[in-house]
């Protein structure tokens, strides 16, 4: 029993360090903020997937204190403007940075 609370108490601490130093390697102020920015990126990418439209693929996300960056190539500008409003519609975006370029 001592040793298996022990061992949780490694365990948790060692996740709180390894995510706290990504968050230091960002430049973000907390643990809390590289989360949000983490569950934006996985929510937009998740939905370039179920996008009929977005080639999930072809675009990368990048998220900074709830700015989304999106870059990469698009076959045509409504896949680029299609890119941006899924993104715009994720909960916690603030901003888009949409620097995707069409090309045919």
């Amino acid at each position: 029993m001592k040793n298996s609370f022990r061992l949780t108490f490694i365990v948790i601490a060692l996740a709180v360090g390894a995510i706290s130093g990504c968050a230091v390697q960002r430049g973000q102020e907390s643990v809390g903020a590289y989360v949000d920015d983490a569950t934006i990126t996985t929510q937009v990418k998740s939905r370039f997937v179920e996008s009929k439209v977005v080639d999930a693929g072809a675009i990368s996300v990048e998220t900074m204190t709830g700015t989304v960056m999106l870059s990469g190539f698009a076959k045509n500008q409504l896949e680029k403007n299609t890119a941006e409003n899924i993104a715009r519609n994720v909960s916690g975006v603030r901003s888009v940075k949409n620097e995707i370029t069409v090309r045919p």
